[in-house]
């Protein structure tokens, strides 16, 4: 281990760059996948075709296909190159975001069909029953799967350790590229670290999987 002890410093500012692409890129998700979960349930066929073709699209591609097109083939469509780590947080994003639309339709079809019928009738609108009525129930439901859903994603962002980013996996690599003989001590240590950010949100969602037991 006195390889790890040794790069503490590179490792931890590889699994801080993994925090940061496990943040940006799970809130872009959260944001796409509750936008395209909305036009999924919308009136508008034509939305709701742009949002099938949409998840369909993105969660059946692979993720390396997509990071190759977000650090390759984009910077030569904007005007402005941005950072490898920007581009890899907007790609992880992209393809989470189907997974995260399905889990909120999936907990919105939950909700009794009563509810959106009883709001209709006193007057409120597609998107007033959305919000204030819908949602509100549905993620009660979907926190167990969206948390899954971001597990996923704290795994994912290795990927984006072989598109110039030096997050805790790229780090991992160099480290044994470097100390040959220390390899399983090196993935050993790394692999905890993964470990905590994956095993608290366990947790959390277990806990919270708790209090909403309760509070039905």
């Amino acid at each position: 281990m006195e390889v790890l002890i040794a790069n503490l410093g590179d490792v931890l500012e590889g699994f801080l760059l993994t925090l940061r692409l496990l943040l940006f890129g799970g809130v872009g998700a959260m944001i796409l996948g509750l936008i395209v979960a909305t036009m999924r349930i919308s009136p508008v066929a034509s939305l709701r075709t742009f949002a099938t073709v949409y998840t369909e699209l993105f969660r059946n591609i692979p993720l390396t296909l997509l990071l190759f097109f977000m650090v390759f083939v984009l910077p030569l469509i904007v005007p402005e190159k941005p950072p490898y780590e920007v581009l890899a947080a907007i790609g992880l994003a992209v393809y989470t975001s189907p997974f995260v639309a399905e889990a909120l339709r999936s907990g919105i079809n939950g909700v009794p069909v009563g509810q959106a019928e009883a709001a209709r009738s006193i007057g409120l609108a597609f998107g007033q029953t959305l919000t204030l009525i819908v949602l509100p129930q549905a993620l009660r439901m979907v926190v167990p799967p969206l948390i899954n859903v971001f597990i996923a994603l704290t795994k994912n962002t290795s990927v984006a350790g072989g598109f110039f980013v030096v997050e805790l996996f790229a780090t991992a690599r160099q480290l044994t590229n470097a100390n040959g003989h220390a390899v399983i001590p090196i993935l050993i240590g790394i692999a905890c670290f993964y470990l905590l950010i994956t095993i608290p949100l366990g947790l959390i969602a277990g806990q919270i999987e708790k209090k909403v037991r309760v509070l039905r």
